[in-house]
């Protein structure tokens, strides 16, 4: 950044091929952004070589500056930026946008510093590198990338999403801040709540949702211990994703009234697979499913790896097709007898069981969603102006944030 500059400076510069304003005591130099400027030439013209400082934030989140950063050229001269310039890994200094327990008057006996130390790192991790790619794919509708699983896979991340369990044994998370067999369920909470920060909900399944489901039954269901381990191993290394696969257009909460087979061999060696699923996330992308199936006498679930008679075309759903949601046809599969899952015909208690964690997960991520929703409209109510003064003057609005906080 240049040197500080003085309101008179900045007044001459008041031409569309010489414009130049300032926004919190920030002078940026948009002579060249004009043409770019989502909202067109004009209104930026309105503003040249004057403080748009109001008129900025009666549009804009402050978000937009730190993205157009590369804009500012210097500072005024004896005066200091107002707004708070959020860094990848603060806390928000918004009132009840954050747990009680990262509250200076909170004190908690469940989280400990190694929590802490955790939910800080992971932040950091999140607001680096998960937020930047969930908004650009949110937008696109284009599904993860596999530098961004990589990164996760590295830092053990992936891991993380399964929850407490011998999976994290000897793991390092995020570069030594806890260690594997010190992640409980308080650890588990943070993680939930962190990586759903990215405020894009399509994303946010999209970034492996389907592994957190589906590797939680492989680790406690599949009988094939060699093959448990080299999927393990595949799928939180990042070179194999899987998804779960029970949902279907005749079966949605009704889990009981599945309509795609497994019929097992006379010399029960091989399971012969036929039905579709729908609404399957992460199957677009997933080398195995974690499917379930009618037999004889009820359910039973198989781990049915892509091959020949697995077909899946994404469906445009009401959010994002980063969320890579799948139609998947199952013909004439064929799969081995050792990719069983918990018992024949009581694959209901292998299915019931297997939804715990990924409903704990849900319920975490809707509190932090809560506080998200509630922490955009506190900032707004104080940005926008209306009738000449903020939103939040106004008696009924104050009445509205009263009625998010209380509930």
């Amino acid at each position: 950044m240049k040197a500080a500059l003085t309101r008179q400076e900045v007044g001459k510069h008041n031409s569309e091929e010489d414009l130049w304003c300032i926004v919190d005591h920030k002078v940026y130099d948009l002579s060249d952004f004009l043409d770019a400027h989502p909202g067109g030439n004009v209104v930026l013209q309105q503003v040249a070589g004057q403080d748009a400082t109001t008129a900025f934030y009666n549009l804009h989140r402050h978000e937009v500056l730190q993205k157009y950063a590369s804009l500012c050229i210097g500072t005024l001269e004896n005066e200091s930026p107002e707004v708070i310039d959020q860094q990848p890994g603060d806390l928000s200094q918004v009132p009840y946008a954050e747990p009680l327990w990262l509250t200076p008057a909170y004190s908690s006996p469940y989280y400990t510093d190694k929590h802490r130390a955790l939910r800080k790192a992971l932040r950091k991790f999140v607001d680096e590198h998960v937020t930047p790619e969930a908004q650009e794919k949110e937008k696109d509708g284009t599904f993860i990338s596999q530098e961004l699983i990589d990164k996760m896979a590295n830092e053990n991340v992936l891991a993380m999403r399964l929850g407490p369990g011998e999976h994290l044994t000897g793991r390092d998370l995020l570069s030594g801040t806890m260690k594997g067999e010190d992640f409980d369920a308080f650890a588990d909470l943070i993680a939930s709540q962190e990586l759903a920060r990215t405020g894009s909900r399509g994303f946010q399944d999209g970034n492996m949702a389907g592994m957190t489901i589906s590797l939680t039954a492989v680790q406690h269901w599949l009988h094939n211990e060699p093959l448990k381990k080299k999927l393990t191993e595949e799928v939180l290394s990042g070179k194999k994703k899987m998804c779960l696969a029970i949902t279907e257009a005749f079966a949605g909460s009704d889990v009981q009234g599945l309509r795609t087979t497994a019929e097992l061999s006379e010399d029960g060696k091989t399971w012969t697979v036929n039905g579709t699923k729908k609404w399957i996330t992460n199957g677009m992308f997933s080398d195995y499913f974690v499917t379930g199936c009618k037999t004889k006498k009820g359910l039973t679930v198989l781990l049915i790896p892509r091959g020949e008679g697995v077909e899946t075309k994404l469906i445009k759903t009401a959010y994002s097709t980063a969320a890579a949601t799948t139609y998947i046809q199952f013909e004439n599969v064929k799969v081995p007898a050792d990719h069983l899952m918990g018992e024949v015909d009581k694959g209901m208690i292998t299915i019931m069981s297997n939804f715990n964690h990924e409903r704990w997960m849900m319920a975490c991520a809707v509190i932090q969603w809560s506080r998200a929703v509630l922490e955009e409209c506190l900032k707004w109510s104080h940005q926008r102006l209306v009738f000449g003064k903020p939103l939040i003057s106004q008696p009924v609005i104050r009445q509205k944030l009263a009625k998010m906080i209380a509930l």
